[in-house]
């Protein structure tokens, strides 16, 4: 038997070889865990996943490793349906949702699945935690009715859980609960009130952002050591800005137009390296500069090779912090409190500070950041008092705008 499509499964076409290994991917998640067994570890990565998965197809991936396809989709039918009687095991069915950041995806999912399988639920649990790389544009939809938002969320940055017209509407309606029991945060953020008032919203860590310095490309000036250093003006298109982490992005946005207001938003776009125009890049022998300073997440710091001239700098007045939340859903708050636990633990609070280098809230974790190294909080009282959505729409079109502004356009 040797067919395009695979439809033995309730009469329904589910496997079209055909398709890209992405694609399959995405729709089940059976057929990741068979193809990693079979060999495809460049698939335990998301971003692997859909670099390579988006360009070849599941038969020819499967012919390329001399995989037998009719056997191969005989086994991911029989795992799915499996699954499907195992998902619809009990009446009640608990979703978990949302993304995690790319350096911890792995090792959280990983220790997160060995405790499921010790784990005796009397509800059957959905879950689907995708690497931070691969957008929120997935999960969107679901959170503009009551009904379709997961009863766990996790993520990162602001956007997402303050936006009016998703996440943030549901705030008033007192939708979710923090659960985690956490009385105390970790004391590193003692004095940053990072524990939300209301008691609605739960902290699992936060990711900071912090210069890394390029020594060679400072040209006699001193390294920056604070952020009004950082847009003194002494700076102009030398530092490289994390526009493509929206999550990082927004909290740049957001604290910079708290702290400076609309004219920190200009001075920001003011130092960013652009990128080469055009006209510039026919000139062959010309090669663009590098950056002097980039703004980073603290974890890919700890990637510089010993004797190079890049610089770690944490800021002397903080490190900007994107915050990771998880909510609850109150009403089903009795099934899932000890998954929420588990998110809050210090089991995974180690994974989230240790090895993603993001710090987290629980006050049993040493997160091994010195106790001098300070931290920037949008914090709560202009959250509540601020449209954060609209800010970070207005705080965008400012950015935009200056550097339309700058290059003549």
């Amino acid at each position: 038997m040797s067919t395009e499509t695979r439809d033995e499964y309730k009469g329904e076409t589910m496997i079209d070889i055909k398709d890209t290994l992405f694609n399959i991917t995405e729709k089940h998640k059976e057929a990741a865990e068979l193809l990693i067994s079979l060999g495809f570890d460049n698939l335990k990565d998301d971003n692997l996943r859909k670099i390579f998965g988006s360009s070849v197809s599941l038969e020819n991936a499967l012919k390329y490793k001399k995989i037998n396809v009719d056997e191969f989709v005989n086994q991911l039918m029989e795992r799915i349906k499996d699954n499907d009687t195992a998902k619809n095991k009990y009446k009640d069915t608990i979703k978990i949702s949302g993304v995690l950041p790319c350096p911890v995806k792995v090792p959280l999912m990983e220790t997160f699945e060995k405790w499921l399988d010790e784990q005796n639920f009397d509800f059957n649990l959905n879950y689907d935690l995708k690497a931070a790389s691969m957008g929120l544009g997935w999960i969107k939809d679901e959170l503009k009715n009551s009904d379709k938002v997961p009863d766990l969320l996790i993520s990162a940055g602001f956007d997402l859980f303050f936006d009016k017209n998703l996440l943030g509407k549901y705030k008033s309606e007192n939708l979710f609960e923090d659960i985690t029991g956490l009385q105390k945060y970790n004391q590193d953020f003692e004095e940053y009130n990072l524990e939300d008032p209301s008691g609605q919203y739960s902290m699992l860590g936060i990711v900071p952002a912090v210069f890394l310095v390029n020594k060679d490309e400072l040209k006699g000036r001193k390294a920056p050591q604070s952020w009004e250093e950082l847009m003194s003006g002494e700076y102009e298109n030398k530092v490289s800005l994390p526009i493509s982490d929206f999550d990082l992005f927004n909290a740049l946005l957001l604290n910079i137009c708290k702290l400076y207001g609309e004219e920190g938003i200009r001075r920001l776009a003011g130092i960013f390296q652009k990128n080469m125009h055009p006209s510039e890049m026919v000139k062959s022998h010309m090669k663009r500069e590098r950056p002097a300073i980039t703004i980073m997440p603290y974890f890919f710091t700890w990637m510089v090779r010993e004797g190079s001239p890049m610089e770690l700098v944490w800021p002397k007045d903080g490190a900007i912090i994107s915050p990771i939340f998880m909510l609850s859903k109150r009403e089903t708050k009795d099934k899932t409190k000890v998954i929420a636990d588990f998110f809050a633990s210090r089991e995974a609070g180690e994974i989230l500070s240790h090895k993603g280098k993001m710090p987290s809230v629980n006050p049993q974790v040493d997160n091994q950041i010195p106790k001098e190294n300070k931290y920037i909080w949008l914090g709560w009282d202009f959250i509540k008092e601020n449209d954060i959505s609209d800010l970070i729409k207005k705080c965008e079109n400012i950015f935009n705008e200056t550097l339309k502004g700058d290059d003549g356009i």
